[in-house]
């Protein structure tokens, strides 16, 4: 009868989550005494106890490994026995990560809706736990988490949801838990830990555990040997109570444990990357290794060519015994400085931490210590009155005393230990160059396996030869093999998640069945048993309904996972090209048929917008035709002009035309008025200020929006304006298709279209006018006319800008002058403007042909070109319209037709045909002064 009270009494406890009551559970006697009388009472009535072990200890396990052993070391006190006092000396044992795999075996039991804990659970927690013996070895297998979850739900399935407030342990589980003391007594340990546990779980080989390791395909033969060996290397951490008087591990050097990573021991475990090529480098860092003094080699690259990579070569090449004598059989150990220098508070910790490991180091003579980043050291630990790593390093790195690989950029080389001689004479500089195209396609292919494991897919050979090819042609800030790499990385992603999706039709029934399976958890939390049976049957009725949509039954999903990875999905060489377009927004896939169609009606298309200029229309749709189907020089930019002619016949107008077009937005027209350059300091303005004047940090407004937006045109207004020295920037531009900043950065520019507007031999065109044929009808006249102006403008371009660099542009494209039909026609363009912009506040508009050819007579000049035209629609139309509006004449949701009367005055009609207002007088004003 005490039993359900004193359960009603103890506390709701949750996994990971210690609240007030757990606490005064732990304080209060009251509450420890209820805690008592329910295991006692459990115990007479012969009901199964929460743990072979205690009946609060599986509880109070969320309160930590303090709180734990607590409950235990109570409740064996009051229960009394010798099973009793072994559970108490059993537990004291456990070192904190075994207590972390009991409390996530706990926690697993909850997700799965179980009221009790088995062997699964407890491999299931061995695991998630991460960090022990245990995990390492069964991780090392290839198993996971996430697959030997589902191997438990496929044996044992899913509980009904209801979890008691004691979760019991199964009698298999306690059995593992005795082999685990067992298995610790047999090697001589005073300990428990995940080791051990993992030992008695393959010991017990007869639970559902057990099943799930051999339906994984994992040799338990082999996981015993890999622990016992694993045990002999290393020991966990024990807790308060615990120690580790017989422990068999290496305890030679702690501190570079503690704060270290063993290469050699991974690479052993296979979880290193292969490392391809770097015959060289290696060959140089081994013999530096082998010298008697100064034997400290330091690789220095630019950032991701691979300095991290040869180091774990050299490991991956010990480990295979693949090296001279005189690196032999010794560990490469990767040194993390920020976690050396993590929790020194107090002046002398970070000194004395560095001495052990230096310590340690020497009296190992096996160690190769391994320092990324090795700039770091510089300043590293030093606080006021200290010296810092490097210099506690000097001696011993200069008497050979320990052997240390350093790795850093060029740049922190020059910037950090070049400025200190003392530390730069006992390191010898490795130089890594970034490995060519061809050598990053043999890391890509060395590599391959290891992302089509990952990812679950295959590479084709054709998708990696792209990868490489791609990043260096167009990726042009960063390095190869690393931008090779992480292309393949995330087109593998790309298509794996695109693999993955549900069909459309499936999604909203997917998103129904989550929104059932909610509703199902917070029913069984409210125990509403009956609520939750109904959802449980709409549940399983969705998922039907979803497997008949995607045509796979659960079998057939388990066969295809098995098989992905040589049958399903596959990375293509036009994924990658997806990739490298989302990145730069360069248009590298190849040309679709639709595309084919835009690029050859392209002059077509820019004539909608751009009124004559035949020839000019012509030259730039041939340079973006070469460019997209990849003909055009790859080490030059698209294609380099300078539009020459008169103002106001559309050269800037073609530039945004063609960004709009190709480039998708006139956003991507980087627009410079050259202008605002006409000073010799100004240049600094492009590529930005040299260091130790204002606005170093801004970086130039040329290199700065290239290299961001690398795909764009880039449009020098009025060129002429600017000072040659800005000419003598550009020549690096226009030939190599790159400009180096104020800061040292290679800015590329060999994915930009370079055009320049220039009055230059403006006043030969309006010199030659009609005379020279510019206006006859007769085709051949007017080529022959248009020709020799070209000739007479090109010999004043010549004496305006050097001649290295007019050789250098891809052609000089002269502009005509605007002829009367053609501003008629541009009138029509501007018009349309203005009608939507009364579209928008509701008001219909026309105009009649009369009031069209005085806009004509009006706009026209073969001198300033469509610019008058401008004028004149503000000054006949837009001034007109505006009065009548102000007036109340002419409001929203009205009709009004503009028209000339016979005095050549500008009148407003209505719909009705009856004058808004007034006849505006509008007297004449030449066209280009009004």
């Amino acid at each position: 009868e005490g039993a359900p009270a004193a359960a009603a009494a103890m506390p709701m406890l949750q996994i990971n989550n210690q609240t007030t009551a757990q606490r005064r559970a732990l304080t209060n006697p009251k509450r420890a005494a209820r805690g008592r009388k329910l295991f006692a009472t459990s115990a007479r009535l012969g009901a199964p106890t929460p743990c072979a072990y205690g009946a609060s200890c599986s509880s109070f396990a969320s309160s930590g490994a303090h709180a734990l052993r607590a409950q235990v070391t109570s409740c064996a006190r009051t229960s009394g026995g010798p099973r009793r006092m072994e559970a108490r000396m059993m537990f004291e044992r456990f070192t904190e990560k075994a207590i972390k795999v009991v409390m996530l075996a706990q926690e697993e039991a909850r997700r799965l809706g179980h009221n009790f804990v088995g062997t699964e659970q407890l491999l299931l927690g061995l695991l998630g736990e991460g960090t022990g013996i245990a995990s390492k070895v069964l991780k090392g297998l290839g198993l996971n988490l996430k697959e030997a979850r589902i191997e438990v739900e496929k044996i044992i399935g899913r509980g009904s949801g209801f979890v008691a407030v004691e979760i019991p342990f199964t009698p298999r589980a306690k059995r593992v838990l005795e082999l685990a003391l067992e298995e610790a007594r047999q090697l001589g340990h005073n300990y428990i830990g995940t080791e051990h546990l993992l030992l008695g779980l393959l010991r017990e080989g007869e639970g559902v555990a057990a099943r799930v390791l051999e339906n994984l395909g994992t040799d338990t033969a082999k996981v015993r040997t890999q622990v016992i060996r694993m045990v002999g290397e290393s020991q966990e951490a024990v807790g308060a109570a615990a120690g580790a008087g017989g422990a068999s591990g290496n305890q030679k050097t702690p501190t570079l444990e503690e704060f270290g990573t063993n290469l050699t021991k991974q690479a052993e475990e296979g979880n290193l990357d292969p490392c391809v090529g770097r015959t060289n480098e290696m060959q140089r860092v081994i013999q530096i290794l082998g010298r008697r003094t100064k034997n400290n080699p330091c690789l220095i690259g630019e950032p991701g060519v691979g300095k991290s990579a040869i180091a774990e070569g050299l490991a991956q090449a010990i480990a295979n015994n693949n090296v001279p004598e005189t690196v032999e059989g010794k560990q490469v150990v990767t040194l993390d400085m920020g976690l050396l220098v993590a929790g020194t508070k107090y002046r002398g910790e970070f000194e004395e931490r560095l001495k052990k490991l230096m310590d340690e180091v020497k009296q190992s003579d096996d160690i190769i210590l391994f320092i990324d980043e090795v700039h770091t050291l510089i300043g590293a630990g030093a606080a006021e009155g200290a010296i810092d790593a490097a210099n506690i390093l000097k001696p011993a790195l200069a008497r050979g005393e320990l052997q240390c690989i350093g790795a850093t950029t060029l740049d922190e080389y020059r910037k950090h230990i070049e400025k200190d001689p003392a530390l730069e004479r006992r390191f010898q500089p490795v130089m890594v160059p970034e490995p060519t195209v061809d050598e990053a396609i043999q890391i890509l292919m060395g590599l391959r396996e290891r992302y089509e494991i990952h990812h679950k897919l295959r590479y084709t050979d054709e998708a990696l030869e792209a990868a490489a090819q791609l990043a260096s042609q167009y990726i042009s800030d960063r390095f190869l093999p690393d931008k090779a790499i992480d292309l393949i990385d995330e087109a593998g992603s790309r298509v794996r998640l695109a693999h993955a999706q549900l069909p459309e039709e499936a999604r909203e029934l997917d998103k129904e069945l989550k929104g059932v399976v909610k509703e199902k958890d917070a029913a069984v939390r409210g125990q509403d048993f009956e609520k939750a049976g109904q959802l449980r049957d709409r549940e399983m009725e969705l998922k039907s309904q979803i497997q008949a949509i995607t045509g796979k039954s659960k079998e057939e999903g388990e066969a295809e996972k098995e098989s992905e990875g040589e049958g399903g999905a596959v990375v293509t060489e036009a994924d990658i090209a997806n990739i490298v377009a989302n990145w730069t927004g360069i248009p590298v896939e190849k040309v679709s048929s639709d595309e084919v169609e835009r690029l050859l009606k392209m002059e077509e298309t820019l004539h909608k917008r751009l009124i004559g200029q035949e020839e000019a229309v012509v030259a730039c749709s041939r340079a973006i035709r070469r460019a997209r189907t990849g003909l055009k020089n790859p080490n030059r930019p698209i294609a380099s002009f300078i539009f020459s002619g008169p103002t106001g016949v559309g050269k800037s107008e073609l530039a945004k035309s063609i960004a709009e077009y190709f480039y998708g937005s006139e956003e991507a027209m980087v627009r410079l008025d050259m202008s605002e350059f006409m000073e010799r300091h100004t240049v600094s303005k492009l590529i930005g200020s040299p260091p130790g004047y204002v606005g170093y940090n801004e970086g130039g407004q040329l290199t700065e929006a290239v290299r961001r937006r690398p795909y764009s045109l880039v449009l020098f207004d009025e060129v002429e304006k600017a000072h040659p020295d800005v000419f003598n920037m550009m020549l690096q531009i226009l030939e190599d298709g790159r400009l180096t900043d104020s800061k040292g950065r290679t800015v590329d520019f060999k994915n930009t279209l370079l055009i320049m507007t220039s009055n230059v031999g403006s006043s030969v065109i309006e010199k030659g006018g009609g005379g020279l044929g510019f206006q006859l009808s007769n085709d051949d006249a007017d080529s022959q006319s248009y020709n020799r102006i070209k000739t007479l403008v090109n010999e004043e371009l010549k004496n305006y800008f050097r001649p290295e660099f007019l050789n250098r542009l891809d052609e000089i494209i002269v502009f005509r002058q605007l002829t009367k039909m053609e501003v008629k026609e541009i009138s029509a363009y501007m018009l349309r403007d203005v009608f939507t912009r009364l579209k928008e506040k509701e008001i219909d508009l026309e105009v009649t042909e009369r009031f069209r050819d005085r806009l004509v007579d009006e706009g026209y000049s073969p001198s300033y070109g469509a610019r008058p035209l401008r004028r004149a629609i503000m000054r006949l139309l837009e001034d007109v319209l505006a009065e009548r509006m102000l007036g109340g004449l002419l409001k929203e949701g009205d009709s009004a037709i503009v028209d000339v009367d016979a005095a050549g005055n500008v009148v407003v009609l209505g719909a009705n045909g009856e004058a808004l207002g007034e006849a505006t007088v509008i007297s004449e004003t030449p066209a280009g002064i009004s």
